[in-house]
């Protein structure tokens, strides 16, 4: 059932979102060097490796300059990067992973390898599940990068303050995985989105 709603929501709303992605699209490349979408591989269901779909926000090979994204003066981020990443416009493309099976449109956050890579064996769990486009997490920490940009080491915040509290947070949604909790946390995605 779960496969069923992501399949026919990521249809529905990649089909509706297809005129916007054109403009967004020129707007990238009328608005820096390089390609439309950015790929980065992430840490999916069991520990396997993927490339999550983004539109590309950030100037090309900024990944070499760290994973983190510390606000949005972050001097990486485009014109364009710094509108979509605002309104999350940047995150449509993994509808696509949602369809090639590597996400669900609900699940916990996908993480780069280097920091599951730090997961205890208890924290390992949140990979036991599809990862998502949106979360209990994602809602709580929707200005994540806004709070890294205030920290005099974004990474040691990360990876002692913010990814130990996201887990725990994800702990909520797999105690119950169901499609009645999938759509209240995608309402509460939207109305975040709506009240940024």
């Amino acid at each position: 059932m779960k496969r069923a709603f992501d399949l026919f929501l990521s249809l529905f709303i990649l089909t509706l979102f297809f005129p916007f992605g054109l403009i967004i699209s020129l707007l990238i490349l009328f608005s820096s060097p390089g390609g439309i979408f950015y790929r980065q591989e992430r840490i999916g269901k069991n520990g396997i490796a993927f490339n999550l779909y983004k539109f590309r926000s950030m100037r090309i090979d900024a990944d070499q300059l760290g994973s983190l994204t510390v606000g949005m003066k972050d001097p990486r981020i485009t014109s364009i990067g710094i509108f979509i990443r605002k309104y999350k416009l940047d995150e449509f493309p993994q509808f696509i992973n949602v369809l090639k099976g590597d996400m669900s449109i609900v699940g916990p956050r996908p993480e780069v390898g280097e920091f599951v890579a730090l997961y205890s064996d208890a924290q390992k769990k949140v990979l036991e599940v599809k990862p998502g486009i949106t979360d209990y997490a994602s809602i709580e920490y929707f200005n994540e990068n806004e709070l890294l940009a205030s920290s005099d080491n974004p990474k040691k915040t990360y990876v002692e303050k913010i990814m130990p509290d996201k887990i725990k947070i994800n702990q909520k949604y797999l105690a119950n995985p169901t499609l009645a909790h999938d759509l209240k946390i995608i309402f509460l995605t939207i109305r975040k989105v709506l009240n940024n």
